[in-house]
């Protein structure tokens, strides 16, 4: 037992040691700010455009994406741009939806489908370190009413989050 304790020890001082502590790591813009307003906007438009290269540029070395409940994690640049290519492939295209999830950017993920309807797939809160996204997580789409999102938008939608187009 004592064997297993220590190695545990050194693991721990090991993480300590490779990961910068929460404090070290650069700040998320001011919610509202431009620098934010900014960001999250280069973000709509690299995921919306499907431009891996984009989207990989806005993320930092370590991103982490998560999908609650679900067991799936990914960490890294690379393997998160992996998993998003995946999600872009077939000619899949997505609109999203602004909000807010503790005061965090938040968007409503949108499946364009060939009768124009856009199906709500899920819910995807970014964290933010200075000008670049350092977290993605990914809820159900069972969420999108607690957040005043519909299941679906309709055809006529007009993309950047100011609602239906009249």
């Amino acid at each position: 037992m004592e064997s297993v304790n220590g190695a545990l020890k050194r693991a721990r001082a090991s993480l300590r040691r490779d990961q910068p502590a929460a404090a070290a790591r650069e700040p998320a813009p001011v919610a509202g700010s431009p620098a934010e307003d900014e960001l999250v906007a280069r973000f709509v438009r690299a995921y919306e455009s499907g431009d891996l290269d984009a989207l990989a540029a806005l993320l930092t070395d370590d991103v982490f994406m998560s999908m609650p409940p679900m067991p799936l994690e990914y960490e890294g640049r690379d393997v998160v741009t992996s998993f998003c290519a995946l999600l872009f492939g077939a000619g899949r295209a997505y609109d999203l939806v602004p909000t807010r999830a503790n005061g965090q950017p938040a968007f409503g993920l949108y499946v364009h489908t060939p009768s124009g309807i856009r199906h709500g797939t899920g819910l995807i809160v970014l964290g933010l370190a200075a000008d670049r996204v350092r977290a993605m997580t990914r809820f159900e789409n069972s969420v999108l009413p607690w957040f005043g999102l519909p299941r679906s938008l309709p055809r006529r939608w007009v993309t950047g989050g100011s609602g239906p187009a009249s």
